[in-house]
């Protein structure tokens, strides 16, 4: 799950050398924390956070098919 916000996100923003994701995993919870450039926190926000949002429905329908659900996070 990782790799493949990781490759979404860096696929987006202007510095993809400066994204790192961390992944916690739980019994049942995944929880991803993305960090990326000050700079390229718009492009990944989305104008009205459209992106983001669907990055997460995404990561959410493969949650669900692990029995998971998906947490995801923007850290500044």
């Amino acid at each position: 799950m990782k790799e493949f916000v990781e490759y979404i996100i860096k696929s987006l923003v202007e510095h993809p050398e400066d994204v790192s994701v961390s992944e916690s995993t739980g019994e049942k919870s995944i929880v991803l924390e993305i960090r990326v450039k000050e700079s390229d926190i718009g492009l990944v926000v989305g104008r009205q956070g459209n992106t983001i949002m669907s990055v997460r429905r995404l990561v959410n329908a493969v949650g669900r098919k692990q029995g998971k659900t998906v947490r995801v996070s923007i850290i500044e």
